[in-house]
């Protein structure tokens, strides 16, 4: 496993380098900017964070005997801030969405991602240990890929490619991926395509069994 740093070219879309002869691109997808800005960035939690602050603004202003006329200005001074706040989230969700391509072959998986700093982790099949699929609504989910001890990835680096509350051994994450079941049983399929063709076996693909309806695992027991 590695990290690329991209430059001014990419030998093919989401690839620094040309496949090796006879790998194929299975397929190719990017995260839907708003699954990004809710489930990344938290968009949504926090436009309930600052509702309940402008309420508990206006209440405030009203128990200390403000008139109508300053409690509509003080408002409407904090809630330009807080739409600017949330304005430039959703931007930076739709510029990381729009920066990002994971890229399935044959035997690999291939992440870029960066905004300022594009990196590209290349991440072969036969590394992955298990796979977790936390499904979104709208037939979109994130897919968190579990590596081996010894293959770690910063945390920083991935952010926010990877799976939450895992600091100490990050997961690399496909974030909100459009048609997340078929491109998990995709990946399933693959990985045990590599192997087989590696070690002769084909064991499924831990956490993302095509008859598991809870396709999530936490052990930590943490909310994702």
């Amino acid at each position: 496993m590695r990290a690329t740093h991209e430059h001014e070219w990419e030998a093919a879309p989401g690839l620094p380098e040309p496949l090796p002869p006879g790998e194929k691109i299975l397929w190719q997808g990017a995260p839907h900017w708003y699954a990004l800005a809710v489930h990344a960035f938290h968009v949504r939690k926090l436009a309930i964070y600052f509702g309940l602050m402008l309420l508990w603004q206006a209440l405030s202003l009203q128990h200390d005997g403000a008139d109508l006329v300053d409690i509509a200005i003080s408002l409407s001074k904090s809630l330009s801030l807080a739409l600017t706040a949330l304005c430039l989230l959703g931007m930076a969700a739709w510029w990381s969405a729009s920066t990002t391509l994971y890229t399935l072959t044959e035997k690999r998986l291939v992440m870029r991602v960066g905004i300022v700093l594009s990196l590209t982790f290349n991440l072969p099949l036969r590394c992955i240990r298990s796979a977790h699929v936390k499904p979104l609504g709208q037939d979109q989910a994130d897919i968190a890929l579990e590596l081996p001890p010894g293959d770690r990835i910063g945390w920083f680096h991935l952010w926010p490619h990877q799976r939450a509350w895992f600091v100490k051994n990050p997961q690399p994450t496909m974030r909100g991926v459009t048609q997340g079941r078929q491109v998990a049983d995709l990946l399933q399929k693959t990985w045990m395509q590599a192997q087989t063709s590696v070690q002769g076996r084909s064991t499924p693909l831990e956490g993302i069994e095509p008859e598991n309806k809870s396709t999530w695992s936490d052990q930590t027991g943490h909310p994702a």
